[in-house]
């Protein structure tokens, strides 16, 4: 543990040793890293969870400069997509499942900016004026890809953004579930073009009362663990890259995905 009083978004002794052999190793050339990666990652997941500004991160932490240059650094070379990849691939492993899914689901997720933000769109049907998150998860609620958008992309236009980055990418992928919201031609396309299946969950709760859809409430699960982070409550950033790997994040090093590999409890299926 670092030499000061721990915060509760600090990872753990046993989450620091199944994250650590993830992490980019040091450049063989240049000068040698001083700066202590766990102290990096604390600082982000500090950040994350409680929306601090860049910086108002504690003094006890490496200077705000610095975890800001790993922050981009590491968005910008695929980092976090990587970490996410790898350790869910181990998530799965452990829970008994194949390293790639056969089935996912797709959903969206309106959110309001503030007065910092960059871009932002129009949400005539949720009412809100921001960004547009479009997720794809596994069957376990673990993000495969998330792309970001202005909030004024429709769904389906926003789907194909993130089915034409994960194309080819998952070799046992056959099916994705989503609601009524992508149905029509996008049905089509995702056959032709991804050779996938797209089946629409259609709701069967009467107007004004609420039932759990099947296969849906994986993803609008993945979206509650996604608010605890506050710093993804409302879009904070300029870049939509920013707020993607601002994601991976959350769902990597942080609350979910290496406590789960520590033996830690964390709850990833309903029952």
């Amino acid at each position: 543990m670092p030499k000061r009083k721990p915060y509760p978004t600090d990872l753990t002794d046993e989450q620091w040793t199944k994250l650590k052999p993830h992490l980019p190793p040091e450049k063989a050339r240049g000068a040698p890293r001083t700066v202590d990666l766990r102290e990096i990652i604390n600082a982000l997941l500090y950040l994350a969870r409680t929306g601090s500004q860049w910086r108002l991160l504690p003094h006890d932490f490496p200077p705000w400069q610095t975890v800001y240059q790993y922050f981009h650094h590491w968005r910008d070379d695929g980092t976090w997509e990587r970490l996410n990849r790898e350790l869910r691939i181990e998530v799965r492993q452990s829970a008994g499942r194949e390293d790639e899914p056969s089935a996912a689901i797709l959903d969206s997720q309106s959110i309001k900016c503030t007065e910092s933000s960059g871009s932002r769109g129009y949400d005539a049907g949720k009412k809100i004026n921001g960004i547009k998150r479009h997720l794809l998860v596994d069957t376990l609620g673990l993000v495969l890809k998330v792309v970001v958008s202005t909030a004024a992309v429709q769904d389906r236009d926003g789907a194909r953004l993130l089915l034409e980055q994960v194309k080819g990418k998952f070799t046992r992928l056959h099916k994705i579930w989503a609601d009524s919201g992508y149905a029509g031609q996008l049905i089509e396309w995702v056959k032709t073009v991804c050779g996938w299946v797209l089946e629409i969950v259609k709701r069967s709760d009467p107007i004004h009362t609420f039932e759990v859809q099947p296969k849906r409430w994986i993803v609008e699960r993945t979206f509650g663990w996604l608010n605890r982070s506050r710093r993804l409550s409302k879009h904070y950033e300029r870049d939509p890259e920013s707020s993607e790997a601002l994601v991976y994040i959350a769902m990597t090093p942080g609350d979910l995905m290496t406590k789960r590999l520590a033996g830690q409890q964390v709850r990833l299926a309903w029952h």
